[in-house]
């Protein structure tokens, strides 16, 4: 069953059918947001649109087709293979993956338990995040990424929506493989959020490469430490970083012999040089190569690379 298909079988039958008449192209429909009573809105190639009640994607909210609690209920069914209790643990942390890698993110009203979130009832909202790889999308920055036989220390820099993830997904792909000049490498990643594999019943929805092991649903600074004494890795891999706790694991992992490639949100260099933690990595040049991402020449453009000393090594245009 292809992805979009895997997508399109959590919805009930009328709003099935009116989503595959309006959907060009799956591959540039990014988010599906769902609220009891509301419209349904469409992220399709950056931009929102209304699906219409007559199956189209529209600026205009007039003709919008509207979402009833019913509708809600069946989607959820669908989602939880109807026993969403299977399913507690991921809806914890406001979320579940589903067949294809696709993420339904949930919000309703959340039942405590010693004043940690236990479970969620009466979900009302859901936002369905798109699962895309892009094969070969990484082709252009990986030369660069190379100083002699060593992976340099990499922190991919994004703005949201620019294909941070997607990027670094393809590099984990290609060393994990490897090709006719280079060896495949131990690829370690920490999936927080269950975005960069997609797994779905503990397999991987994206293809990650053959020497790559997963912790889904793991924080971040706990999970690189686990990996560094179970799985022996070259390389360890995380989606966004930030917190304390994750920079004290990046110097410990480095610190391990590991090689490490990271992403954070942010919108140019000195946007991170002034982020207090993050800051203190680049002045004491802990990362060997930025990736700068943007939008100025469309979603996922590598805008420029730089070394370890801020010296520009490519730019894009």
């Amino acid at each position: 069953m292809s992805r979009r298909e895997d997508l399109l079988k959590i919805f009930p039958l009328g709003l099935r059918g009116l989503l595959k008449t309006a959907v060009e192209d799956f591959e540039e429909l990014q988010e599906i947001r769902l609220r009891v009573q509301a419209p349904v809105l469409l992220i399709y190639d950056n931009r929102e649109y209304f699906l219409s009640r007559s199956g189209r994607m529209d600026r205009k909210r007039d003709s919008a087709y509207i979402v009833s609690k019913e509708e809600m209920c069946e989607t959820l069914e669908y989602v939880g293979g109807y026993s969403l209790y299977a399913f507690e643990e991921e809806m914890k942390q406001g979320y579940i993956t589903i067949a294809g890698g696709h993420r339904v993110g949930i919000a309703g009203k959340v039942i405590l338990d010693g004043g940690r979130v236990r479970s969620m009832k009466n979900i009302s909202f859901i936002n369905i995040r798109l699962s895309h790889q892009k094969k070969g999308c990484a082709d252009r920055v990986l030369p660069y990424l190379w100083r002699g036989k060593s992976i340099c220390h990499t922190l991919i820099i994004s703005p949201p929506g620019c294909g941070k993830t997607t990027l670094l997904r393809d590099i984990i792909r290609q060393l994990s493989d490897g090709n006719a000049e280079r060896t495949g490498m131990q690829v370690g990643v920490v999936d927080e959020r269950s975005e960069i594999g997609a797994c779905y019943l503990g397999v991987p929805q994206n293809d990650l490469g053959i020497r790559t092991d997963i912790l889904d649903c793991c924080p971040k600074a706990e999970g690189m430490m686990m990996l560094i004494r179970s799985m022996a890795p070259d390389v360890i891999a995380v989606d966004e970083i930030g917190l304390s706790e994750d920079i004290a694991a990046i110097r410990y992992a480095i610190g391990c012999g590991c090689r490490l490639i990271a992403t954070v949100h942010g919108g140019s260099m000195d946007e991170i040089r002034q982020k207090p933690l993050l800051g203190d990595l680049v002045r004491q040049r802990t990362f060997e190569r930025y990736i700068m991402l943007g939008d100025a020449h469309g979603r996922g453009t590598v805008e420029e690379i730089y070394d370890e000393r801020g010296s520009s090594l490519y730019v894009g245009g």
